[in-house]
């Protein structure tokens, strides 16, 4: 049976750099964040979303995620509902997805080398207990800190504050993997964690 692994990493580590080099590797791989961003275009969750926070969050009825995570982040009790309403449904379309790619022809396919999600609270929600394997993408303080402020985070230190530190995420994870080099070198060290996971 193909792999299921949990991908997961603080802000910066290249959790999404990880993810396609292991595509590039011939894992199946999801992003839970595409997930989010395909369920919020979606009917159920922008109408919960408008009924508990006012039209505002979704001018013209498309919703606007900054001003959610704005919403959402002004209490424990408010994030507490999105988590709540978000995280089944994400489970849900992942199952469908593991499902898919376990089903797969392998007379007509060649078999995936692993099914990858990343999920950046794997551990926070509570989630790796669903994965025959964990992996841990980490990288350097200063290295991180320097991506996430490139890619305009300004919400960094919120996020951050919800997540685990990376040494523990380390600890916590099946393998871990050091992405303060190149690509290529995050791919060797991705290349091995499938081989030792038989894929």
């Amino acid at each position: 049976m193909v792999p299921f692994v949990g991908l997961t990493g603080g802000m910066g580590a290249g959790k999404s750099t990880a993810l396609s080099a292991l595509r590039r590797l011939g894992a199946d791989v999801l992003s839970s964040d595409a997930v989010v961003h395909e369920l919020y275009a979606g009917e159920q969750l922008r109408d919960a979303v408008v009924a508990r926070w006012g039209p505002e969050v979704a001018p013209g009825g498309i919703v606007d995620r900054a001003a959610v995570a704005e919403r959402a982040f002004a209490s424990p009790a408010e994030r507490a509902w999105l988590e709540c309403l978000l995280w089944p449904m994400v489970g849900a379309r992942v199952a469908e997805w593991l499902a898919a790619v376990r089903a797969v022809d392998r007379g007509r396919t060649a078999r995936p080398r692993a099914a990858v999600v990343e999920v950046p609270l794997l551990f926070e929600a509570g989630l790796d207990g669903l994965y025959d394997a964990t992996i841990a993408v980490i990288a350097d303080e200063r290295v991180r800190s320097e991506r996430a402020a490139a890619r305009g985070h300004t919400s960094a230190d919120e996020r951050s504050a919800r997540q685990l530190p990376q040494d523990t995420k380390a600890q916590r994870a099946t393998y871990v993997v050091r992405n303060d080099g190149s690509e290529e070198d995050l791919q060797r060290e991705l290349s091995a964690v499938l081989d030792k996971l038989g894929g």
